[in-house]
Parts: structure tokens; C-alpha cells; sequence
């Protein structure tokens, strides 16, 4: 009886798996600047995704474009911002408020570090592990927070994520 060929085949691990669904759920995202998903798990099950978006019944970027604001920071750089939409991490959340989900002990699967509005809701609910691909420019001070809360913060990449008009 010939030999059985071994399958070149790699299983993804769980945060690979996780991470390719935050992927999936980020191509339902309405504004082009930062198309990004969310994933929360506990106990490898999927509890909520939520993705980029404008609130329930309001226009989308996709649609009639960004509502851009300027951020001065202390240091004197400006960076823009578009504020139509609500960041998947927010979705997400609220998405599990309405359904009545606990998050308490979950993982979350996202784009890039959380930014420090995000951050400091991830941290209320009770999300204990925040899997991101790559690092947000701006992502330092939502780093610190998540250290000083507890929060495990790890990346796929160190890379800094780039995205347009950035």
C-alpha cells in the first residue's frame, strides 16, 4: 500500500481564526479612511462584531462623504479626523449593550491599537485581552492605559498601520 502524502495544510491558530473574521466583518465598514472589524470572543466563541460605521439611520461616508475634523495636538502637530462614523470597537460594544452580552472576559480581535476613547470603553466592560494586526499611529496613550488597567495588549505586527489622508 503506497505511503500517504502529509498535507502541506497549516490550521490557523485561534487569534489567526479571530483575526481573519475581524478582517471579514471589517469589508461591511462605511467609511474608506479606516476600513476596520472587531471580533469578540470568550471561550473561542464569537460573542459580537461590530465594524466602522455612522449611527443607526445616518449617512455614511461611503455615500456622501467624510465630515473631516482637525486635531491640534500639544506638540503642534494637526491630524485629521473623520467623525461620521463610530470605530468597529464601539460597535461592537454597543452592539453587545443591546443585545444584552456581557463582555466581561473577552478578547478582542481589531484592526489596529484601540484609540484612547476605544481604549478606555474596552477597558470599562471588562475586556481582558485586545488583539491588535498593527500599532495606530497614535496609539501610545491607549498602550499605557491598557498596562495600568491589566489589559493584554498584543500585536501580530509592529508595523504602524497606514491609511488614507492619515
Amino acid at each position: 500500500m503506497p505511503e500517504e502524502k502529509k498535507s502541506t495544510y497549516r490550521r490557523p491558530s485561534w487569534d489567526e481564526y479571530f483575526m481573519e473574521i475581524a478582517k471579514t466583518v471589517a469589508t461591511r465598514a462605511t467609511c474608506d479612511r479606516g476600513r476596520a472589524g472587531c471580533v469578540v470572543v470568550r471561550d473561542r466563541q464569537i460573542l459580537v462584531t461590530g465594524y466602522v460605521g455612522s449611527p443607526r439611520g445616518l449617512a455614511h461616508c461611503d455615500d456622501v462623504g467624510h465630515y473631516m475634523k482637525k486635531v491640534v495636538h500639544e506638540d503642534g502637530h494637526v491630524s485629521q479626523h473623520c467623525v461620521r462614523t463610530i470605530h468597529a470597537e464601539q460597535n461592537a460594544i454597543t452592539q453587545a449593550a443591546r443585545l444584552g452580552i456581557p463582555l466581561q472576559g473577552s478578547t478582542m480581535y481589531v484592526r489596529m491599537t484601540p484609540c484612547r476613547t476605544c481604549a478606555m470603553l474596552i477597558i470599562n466592560v471588562g475586556v481582558e485581552r485586545v488583539v491588535c494586526e498593527k500599532k495606530y499611529h497614535a496609539g501610545q496613550e491607549s498602550e499605557e492605559m491598557f498596562r495600568e488597567a491589566g489589559v493584554k495588549l498584543e500585536y501580530f505586527s509592529e508595523e504602524v498601520l497606514k491609511y488614507k489622508d492619515q
